[in-house]
C-alpha cells in the first residue's frame, strides 16, 4: 500500500513539474493617456513568464500611426484627421479581436497593463462572463483608468481611478504576507517615488486588500487608502496593483535615466507582480474573501 502511495505521489510531482505553462494575453492598448513605461512593462512581463516557466505571454499592442490633430488645423486637415482616425480605430478593433469569446478560449488569463480609456472590445459582457467562469484578470496601474463608463468592469476590478497628485515616496503596509503577491515584501515596504492613485468606487469591505497606505499620500491625513488588492469574481480571480507608473519601478537596470527607486525596489515590485499573476492563475495561494 505504501509503495502504491509513493508511486502515486511521484506521478503527481512529475505531472506538476511537466505541466504546460499557462497562457496570458497582455493588453497595452490605450485610447486615453499613454504611459511611457508601457514598453518596459511589456518587456518585464514577458521576462517574468520566461524566467518562471509558469506562463507564456501574447500581446495586444497599440496599432501604429495614431493620428493627432493640431489646435490650429485647417478644415482640410480636420477632414484628413477624421479619415485617419477612423482607419486607426478600425485597426484597434481588429487588434482587440483577441478579446472575443472565441479567442479567449486560447488563454488562461488577461493582463491590462496601463490601458486607458474606452477600448472597443468585441463582446464586453462575454469578456466579464469569461473571467467569472474561472479565468484570471490582472490589472496593473492605469487598468483602473479604463472603462469609466462601464459599471460591470469597475465592479469586476474593485475600484476606479479618481485622481493622483505629484509623485511621492510612500510606505506601503503589507496586509497579507501569506498571499503570493505580498509574500516577497516586508510588512512595511518603502517606495522612494511613485505616482499614487486615489480611487472611487473602491470599498475595502468588498476586496481583499494586499497593500494599503494608512495616511493620505499628499496631506498625511490618517485613513485607509488602497494600493493593491485581489478578489474573487465568480470563480475567476482578479488581482490589481496601482503601482507601475515609473520605468524604475518596473526595471532593475541601474542606468535608467532619472532613477529614483533602487534596483532592489524594482526587484520587489517584479516579485509583487509575479506573485499576483501566480495567484490569479491559481498556481499559488488560496481563494480569498473580502
Amino acid at each position: 500500500m505504501k509503495k502504491i502511495i509513493a508511486i502515486a505521489a511521484l506521478g503527481f510531482m512529475a505531472a506538476t513539474l511537466h505541466a504546460e505553462p499557462k497562457k496570458l494575453l497582455v493588453v497595452t492598448t490605450t485610447t486615453g493617456f499613454r504611459h511611457s513605461s508601457i514598453p518596459t512593462a511589456e518587456k518585464i512581463l514577458e521576462q517574468l513568464g520566461k524566467d518562471s516557466g509558469e506562463f507564456t505571454v501574447d500581446f495586444v499592442h497599440q496599432p501604429p500611426g495614431k493620428p493627432e490633430l493640431k489646435r490650429d488645423a485647417t478644415d482640410e486637415q480636420k477632414a484628413a484627421y477624421s479619415a485617419a482616425e477612423a482607419k486607426w480605430e478600425d485597426s484597434l478593433k481588429a487588434a482587440l479581436q483577441k478579446l472575443s469569446p472565441d479567442s479567449l478560449k486560447n488563454y488562461d488569463g488577461v493582463v491590462f497593463a496601463s490601458t486607458t480609456g474606452d477600448l472597443p472590445i468585441p463582446d464586453p459582457q462575454g469578456f466579464l462572463d469569461w473571467i467569472k467562469a474561472g479565468h484570471a484578470f490582472i490589472g496593473i496601474h492605469a487598468a483602473s483608468d479604463t472603462f469609466h463608463h462601464w459599471p460591470g468592469y469597475i465592479d469586476m476590478l474593485g475600484g476606479e481611478f479618481k485622481r493622483h497628485g505629484r509623485q511621492v515616496g510612500v510606505e506601503c503596509l503589507n496586509k497579507d504576507p501569506q498571499n503570493p503577491a505580498d509574500a516577497p515584501l516586508p510588512l512595511k515596504w518603502d517606495i522612494s517615488q511613485e505616482e499614487i492613485y486615489q480611487f472611487q468606487n473602491y470599498d475595502s469591505a468588498k476586496v481583499h486588500d494586499l497593500l494599503i497606505l494608512d495616511k493620505h499620500p499628499e496631506t498625511g491625513e490618517p485613513g485607509h487608502f488602497g494600493v493593491s488588492w485581489c478578489k474573487m469574481y465568480g470563480t475567476g480571480r482578479v488581482f490589481y496593483t496601482s503601482l507601475g507608473h515609473r520605468e524604475d519601478i518596473w526595471d532593475t537596470d541601474a542606468d535608467i535615466k532619472d532613477r529614483k527607486n533602487t534596483p532592489e525596489i524594482s526587484k520587489a515590485y517584479q516579485a509583487h507582480v509575479l506573485g499576483g499573476i501566480e495567484w490569479a492563475l491559481g498556481l499559488k495561494g488560496e481563494p480569498v474573501k473580502p
